[in-house]
């Protein structure tokens, strides 16, 4: 019974292979296009970007990171299953010492993504600075990323797309999840969650060079205790929580 599945894990991983050197450009993917980045000027894989989520400053009721996400990526905001959900606060309570904690949930952004291990065609797959992404031109709408996904992060667009942000490409039949405001990084900004929740006065999520050993969040990884969600799986996620 074992030969069957390490064949299809073979053929899934020459299919890829192929997909992911299709080009419409030297040294250019499609996917570049969609994002604006320059010619020949690729992500660095000195760099790992990440967050760190302090859920001791992240209240409950507050959505203002939800609606931030929302706006700059061209979501509705809708809640029902066939909406879009980027980032979604999840509500926990210790039912042995009553604790609550609020906390916004999205893409981890794995270092060992397992929505980018079974996608059949490369259209999942992880820049070489750590942010996990979907490429909408290969994307078949088959959603065995979503399937794969134990943070339940991913979304399937079920109907036509309008006013869409030119730098957020989205499209009915594809898959799409948080990520990290790529755009925006690739300009040397901060994601808009982050911007927004400093802007509430919050300052709940840190975002940065996990890489870096300067870098804010960096120091502040190594000084207080974090956790990671379903350490077990050992996916080793970009984004950490603090308070939990």
């Amino acid at each position: 019974m074992s030969t069957p599945n390490l064949d299809r894990r073979q053929f899934l991983g020459k299919a890829s292979a192929v997909f992911a050197g299709l080009a419409i450009a030297p040294g250019m993917l499609l996917f570049d296009f969609a994002h604006g980045r320059p010619a020949g000027e690729a992500a660095s894989g000195k760099v790992r970007w990440g967050m760190l989520i302090d859920t001791n400053q992240c209240t409950s009721g507050c959505n203002d990171c939800v609606t931030a996400c929302n706006k700059e990526n061209g979501l509705s905001g809708g809640t029902k299953p066939t909406d879009a959900q980027w980032i979604r606060k999840v509500e926990l309570k210790d039912m042995r010492s009553g604790r609550t904690a609020s906390l916004p949930m999205m893409c981890q952004h794995c270092e060992s993504p397992p929505c980018v291990d079974v996608c059949p065609t490369g259209a999942s797959f992880k820049r070489a600075d750590g942010i996990v992404l979907v490429d909408k031109h290969r994307c078949i709408g088959c959603r065995y990323c979503m399937m794969a996904c134990p943070y339940k992060a991913r979304s399937f667009v079920h109907e036509p797309v309008t006013g869409q942000n030119p730098d957020v490409p989205r499209g009915k039949g594809t898959v799409e999840s948080c990520n990290l405001c790529v755009h925006r990084i690739d300009r040397g900004e901060k994601p808009a969650c982050v911007e927004a929740c400093a802007k509430a006065g919050h300052r709940a999520i840190l975002f940065g060079d996990l890489n870096d050993p300067e870098s804010e969040i960096s120091r502040r990884i190594h000084t207080v205790a974090t956790a990671q969600v379903r350490a077990d799986l050992m996916l080793n996620p970009g984004i950490r929580y603090e308070g939990l």
